[in-house]
């Protein structure tokens, strides 16, 4: 598949709605993160163009084949404050008849939607009154370990590293993934030691996170949105705040514990000594201290965590990063310093999306990434099985959160 042939998912027209085949969410505490399968006519290898591919990947059931959906999986994301943005979204697209839209009347009976996250409990009923949608719940942190390891091991070019402004992709070998630390960061953080399918623990985490970020960034800057406080800080300079080593050592560094003159040796301790006013101090450095800030605090503790358990690779997720290069360059520092260069951090290019993917999956519950292309694999494929061992995506880093990747499903 061409990577050129991308498009974002909002490129589709709510009236080739019934192409979509179904829909997942994962509802945070700031963001309400959408998941959907959608299908062009040309891409539903069932005729004669398409036979030898299919023939290829049928099953040994006798003489029942099972046709093949492609299309696109396709990514959105809402303020959770905003949610009735999101369930117009859905209702303009008319995502919530699923693969039940192409009944004669696909409202006849409930439909069920996969959710994942704390607002598939508290916006169900808001679910149910406006679009007639049952939130079938799926358990938040086995949702974020299966879309984690599916996206590593299926998707092209889904891990990077990024220090020093050098992004370079991570090559990932399925047979040596595990174990390593997931540090997923939305509004608050949590790290999980994954050990395999289905084998993971909750090790850690802390309530600085992204919501700390946000919610101290709009007291402080009057930043109407998540993505304001990022843009403002781009164009802050901490050091105006931030008290470094350099300025209790007289511009020298503290060379014999290892930190350099530009070290920061208290966030925001330069406002103690500063004879200045809140109103005194621009908001963009307030901004760059506190993504800092925050940014070196979730770094320090991860490493501590991987330590704990022996772990070399660190998989930082969630909308807290959003590809901003001073949060993952921050965060790379942060683990490269504490482990002395011995432990890694690792960006995923579908960072926020791992528990919507998680809950996207979890409608096949027999093993969807066995299904390898070119391979026939000797048993029933369940609905929504992936038939391809590498996705290809955006290049370069263009994600932004409204965009989709390229991939096959079974139909049912």
């Amino acid at each position: 598949m061409d990577p050129k042939e991308v498009h974002t998912g909002a490129i589709f027209d709510p009236k080739q709605s019934p192409h979509v085949y179904h829909l997942a969410l994962d509802i945070g505490g700031s963001l309400a993160k959408l998941v959907y399968f959608t299908k062009d006519d040309d891409h539903f290898i069932d005729g004669e163009e398409g036979t030898s591919h299919r023939k290829a990947l049928e099953k040994s059931n006798g003489s029942k084949k099972y046709p093949v959906l492609n299309g696109r999986l396709n990514f959105k994301k809402f303020e959770t404050s905003k949610i009735n943005d999101c369930l117009e979204f859905i209702k303009s697209m008319k995502l919530h008849f699923g693969g039940s839209q192409l009944q004669e009347n696909p409202r006849s009976h409930p439909i069920a939607i996969k959710a994942t996250g704390g607002g598939a409990y508290k916006y169900a009923d808001i679910f149910k009154e406006r679009l007639g949608i049952i939130l079938d719940k799926e358990d938040e942190m086995d949702c974020l370990v299966a879309g984690a390891n599916f996206l590593l091991e299926v998707v092209h070019q889904e891990a990077f590293t990024y220090m020093g402004d050098q992004k370079q992709f991570v090559e990932i070998d399925q047979n040596d993934l595990y174990p390593y630390l997931l540090v997923n960061i939305g509004s608050g953080v949590g790290m999980i030691k994954v050990e395999g399918e289905g084998k993971f623990e909750r090790v850690s985490g802390t309530s600085i996170g992204g919501g700390t970020f946000w919610g101290l960034g709009k007291l402080l800057t009057k930043c109407k949105s998540f993505d304001e406080l990022l843009e403002l800080s781009y164009r802050g300079n901490n050091r105006t705040v931030d008290m470094l080593v350099g300025d209790i050592y007289g511009g020298m560094d503290y060379s014999k514990i290892g930190l350099s003159s530009t070290t920061i040796a208290s966030s925001f301790g330069k406002a103690i000594s500063d004879n200045k006013e809140r109103e005194d101090y621009k908001p963009e450095d307030i901004a760059r201290s506190l993504l800092r800030m925050i940014s070196n605090n979730i770094g320090q503790i991860s490493y501590l965590n991987a330590l704990r358990f022996g772990l070399k690779r660190i998989f930082f997720g969630g909308f807290f990063i959003r590809r901003h290069p001073f949060t993952m360059d921050t965060l790379s520092v942060a683990v490269n310093f504490w482990s002395k260069g011995e432990a890694k951090a690792m960006f995923l290019r579908h960072e926020g999306f791992l528990g919507a993917v998680g809950a996207f999956m979890s409608s096949d519950k027999h093993g969807v990434k066995e299904l390898l292309v070119n391979q026939v694999v000797q048993r029933t494929p369940s609905k929504l099985s992936f038939v391809t061992d590498k996705i290809q995506g955006q290049q370069e880093g263009e994600f932004n959160g409204d965009e989709s990747i390229e991939c096959s499903v079974y139909a049912a």
